[in-house]
């Protein structure tokens, strides 16, 4: 998993600097998953309510699925899930426990 870093500038002594701060701001992130074999794969998360229809992948020539998702400054945690079934990203940057307690992997934005 890769996140794109976009060069955000801000007006100094500026009275509405918070407005464009980097916490009001959503970075674009990549999400990588190889399952050349899966039929389909989407990203579920806290970012989606973990939703499995809200952010479906796309499959590129090559088996490999690929979907870019804005994402909030912050720790989000995440699954892929392959064919319906939750599967960890072994290129995240940690994992962590949800609230059932289930291994979910974790990226973080800034």
């Amino acid at each position: 998993m890769q996140t794109l870093h976009t060069m955000r500038s801000r007006p100094s002594n500026s009275s509405h600097h918070s407005r464009y701060s980097a916490r009001n701001m959503a970075k674009p992130t990549n999400f990588f998953c190889a399952a050349p074999e899966a039929q389909s794969v989407a990203v579920v998360g806290d970012f989606n309510d973990w939703r499995p229809h809200v952010h479906l992948m796309e499959q590129q020539t090559d088996g490999s699925w690929h979907l870019q998702i804005p994402l909030n400054h912050g720790h989000h945690h995440y699954a892929f899930l392959v064919d319906g079934k939750p599967v960890l990203d072994p290129r995240a940057m940690g994992v962590a426990r949800n609230e059932k307690n289930e291994r979910v992997s974790l990226i973080a934005v800034s």
